[in-house]
Parts: C-alpha cells; structure tokens; sequence
C-alpha cells in the first residue's frame, strides 16, 4: 500500500472527529466541515496522486461549500414555521380574532369574558353581560375587545 493511497483514510478519520465533535457540541457546522473532509478523502482515493497543497485546497473549499449549501439550502428548510406556529406559547396572542361572551359587565372599561372553561379580563368600550366581543390585541393577560 503506498503512502498516497493510505492518506484517504486520513481525511476520513478527520471527518469522523469533526462530526464526533458535531455530536458532543451540537451546531451544524462541524458536521458539515466533516462532510468536506470525507469528500476530499473521497477525492484522494480517486485520485491518489492529489499534492498535499491540492488537497488541502479541495478541503477548504469543500468545507466551505458544505457549509454553504447547508445555510443557503438545508437551513431555510429546516426552519419553516409551521402556519399559527408565531403565536405558539403566547396563548393570549392566539385569542386575536376570536368572539367571546361577556360574563361580567364592562364598566368604565373592565370587565370580564369566558374563554373556553376559564374567565379573562377584557377591556373595551361599556357593554351589558352576554355581549358578544373580539379580541383585537392583548396586553399581558387583559384582553382588549370590541363590541361585535
């Protein structure tokens, strides 16, 4: 075995620490810069005469081009928001455009509404008890509503 065709194993036990490393400290790049050095190891086993500048030119721009198809290509698809997903956590957020009915009187502006089994401070113009009202923002947990 000559000394040439041996160092393709080199590039691919390079690669095996980098995503090692990827998986000890998650964050994408590390995996994707392994990726460059096991297509450079692919590169030195086809053509094992490759100088060891020429390789370690391969490597950069492999890695970095890894690298970018990751940001440019696999990232924007990984990071699609589901629709509805924005307001995911933020429950009163979610309440924006839906219709409640008044359980309490709003009176000099507060009153309250039920919303689903629970009750919730709503704020809006004077209204009898039964209204029906919208919530058109949210402010912490009170509810700012109009009448429909």
């Amino acid at each position: 075995m000559s000394t040439s065709i041996a160092v393709h194993y080199l590039w691919w036990i390079v690669a095996l620490v980098l995503i090692a490393i990827e998986v000890m400290m998650p964050g994408f790049f590390m995996l994707w810069i392994g990726i460059g050095a096991a297509i450079t190891g692919v590169l030195v086993l086809v053509m094992p005469g490759l100088s060891l500048l020429s390789q370690a030119i391969a490597f950069v721009v492999l890695a970095f081009g890894s690298c970018a198809a990751y940001w440019y290509g696999v990232r924007p698809t990984l990071q699609r928001d589901q629709p509805g997903n924005e307001r995911l956590n933020r429950r009163g957020e979610q309440l924006i455009g839906k219709r409640y009915e008044l359980i309490e009187a709003i009176v000099n502006g507060q009153g309250k509404a039920r919303v689903g089994d629970g009750q919730w401070l709503v704020s809006g113009p004077d209204l009898p008890a039964g209204s029906t009202v919208e919530v058109v923002a949210v402010e912490g947990t009170l509810l700012k509503v109009r009448p429909v």
